[in-house]
C-alpha cells in the first residue's frame, strides 16, 4: 500500500482546523472551564500540523537517497532537503503551480513524481531542456550536437555503495562540470530524444546504473517536486551506517 504523506498531512490539518474553527463559532467565544477533549487536541495539533505542511509544500522537504543511481554525486543512506520554492510555488496534492519563481536549468539534480507511477519520486540530473536535442551512444553523449569532454578521475570502487568496479569521469554539460560513473565492460544503450516544450530529459550521474529517461522517456514539468541542494545526514545500516562526512554536502 502507497502511504501518501502529503495528502494524510493535508488531511489532518483541515479536519483540525474545522473542529477548532466550529467549537470556536458555537461556543460564542465564551470561556468553559473545560474543552471536549477533542477540541482540546485538535487546538494543540492544529498549529503545529500547519506549520509542518506550511514549510514542506513551500520551503523545502527532506528525502532519502535509497539508491546508487545518482553515484558519486549522491550516495545510498544520503538524506537530501529539496528547495520546493527554486521552481516555483505549488499547491500540496494537487501540485498546481501559483507562482512562478524559476525554471530548472541544465545540470540541476531535480526530484520528480516518476511518470510512469506518480506516487514515486525520483532523483537524476537534468541534462536537456525544452528544445535541446540529445544523443547517447553507449557511454557518450551529446547535447546539441556537442560531443560532452570528460576527463577521466581514477577508479571509483565502493562495495558498500551496491556498484561494481567504476571510472569516475569529469563531465562538462555545456559549462556545468560535474562527476559521473562509468562501469567498464557494460554496454550501454543507444538512441536520441528531441525534448518538446513542457518537458525535460533526465539522467543519472551512475551512467551505467540509472533507470533513467534513456528508458521510460521524459519528465512533464507538471512532475517536478524540487531542487537537490544539500545533504543533511547520512545513514545507510547496510554499508557505511552513519557518514558524518557526508553532512553539508551540496550538489554539483
Amino acid at each position: 500500500m502507497d502511504f501518501d504523506l502529503e495528502f494524510w498531512l493535508v488531511s489532518a490539518t483541515a479536519i483540525t482546523g474545522i473542529i477548532w474553527l466550529l467549537y470556536a463559532l458555537l461556543a460564542g467565544g465564551k470561556a468553559e472551564a473545560e474543552e471536549p477533549i477533542l477540541v482540546e487536541y485538535a487546538r494543540s495539533f492544529f498549529p503545529v500540523l500547519l506549520a509542518v505542511l506550511l514549510l514542506r509544500s513551500f520551503v523545502a522537504e527532506p528525502f532519502r537517497i535509497p539508491s546508487g543511481s545518482m553515484l558519486p554525486t549522491l550516495e545510498i543512506g544520503d538524506f537530501i532537503l529539496v528547495n520546493k520554492f527554486a521552481y516555483g510555488l505549488r499547491l500540496p496534492v494537487l501540485h498546481t503551480k501559483v507562482l512562478e519563481i524559476g525554471d530548472p536549468q541544465r545540470g540541476d539534480v531535480v526530484v520528480f513524481r516518476f511518470p510512469g507511477n506518480p506516487k514515486i519520486d525520483y532523483i537524476k540530473r537534468l541534462i536537456g531542456l525544452p528544445g535541446d536535442v540529445v544523443s547517447w551512444n553507449d557511454k557518450m553523449l551529446t547535447v546539441n550536437g556537442v560531443a560532452l569532454n570528460r576527463d577521466a578521475m581514477g577508479d571509483y570502487l565502493r562495495p558498500d555503495q551496491q556498484t561494481p568496479p567504476s571510472l569516475r569521469l569529469k563531465e562538462d554539460l555545456l559549462g556545468v562540470p560535474h562527476d559521473i560513473l562509468v562501469t567498464p565492460g557494460r554496454v550501454g544503450p543507444t538512441g536520441s530524444v528531441t525534448v518538446p516544450p513542457g518537458h525535460y530529459f533526465m539522467m543519472g550521474d551512475n551512467r551505467d546504473n540509472s533507470n533513467d529517461g534513456r528508458m521510460w522517456g521524459l519528465v512533464p514539468e507538471d512532475n517536478v517536486v524540487g531542487k537537490a541542494t544539500i545533504v543533511w545526514m547520512h545513514m545507510n545500516f547496510g554499508g557505511d551506517g552513519f557518514n558524518f562526512s557526508r553532512i553539508g554536502s551540496a550538489m554539483h
